[in-house]
């Protein structure tokens, strides 16, 4: 199962990377804020009929959770904002180590602490050498 979950995520980060060279080059035509709005609308629509077709769950029941859970609508939204801003600027490459190094310090962080109820996981010297890593490869893929 674990090797099933790696190769949709794998292949999910297969998708991002496309998507944030195919965004950047949407806002280039149509405007930042506007090439953003399209690519949710259409994501949207999609995961509409995927609802629709596959889903299994209750939808209804977004009233009953917390308010903060419904966040990640907002936040998806800046983050498809932010890449077609900044990949016809720096690229695709450079964009990706950005979020890539941000995810990673940031989700160790919600580990850390078991932040959003997620399982607690320490940081220890070896995540601590990882994030050096990530902030060189940023300094190496950013520096001209």
């Amino acid at each position: 199962m674990n090797l099933i979950m790696v190769t949709i995520v794998f292949i999910g980060g297969i998708a991002v990377a496309i998507q944030a060279g195919v965004n950047g080059g949407l806002g280039k035509q149509v405007g930042v804020i506007e090439g953003a709005f399209l690519s949710f609308l259409i994501g949207t629509v999609t995961l509409f009929l995927m609802m629709i077709f596959f889903g299994n769950g209750n939808i209804l029941q977004a009233a009953a959770v917390p308010r903060w859970q419904l966040l990640g609508g907002v936040l998806g939204a800046f983050y498809v904002f932010a890449m077609v801003l900044a990949v016809p600027k720096i690229g695709v490459a450079a964009s990706l180590i950005s979020l890539i190094a941000a995810q990673l310090i940031t989700s160790s962080v919600i580990d850390h602490f078991g932040w959003l109820g997620m399982k607690q996981i320490p940081i220890d010297g070896k995540r601590i050498l990882g994030f050096c890593f990530l902030i060189a490869a940023l300094f190496l893929f950013t520096r001209r």
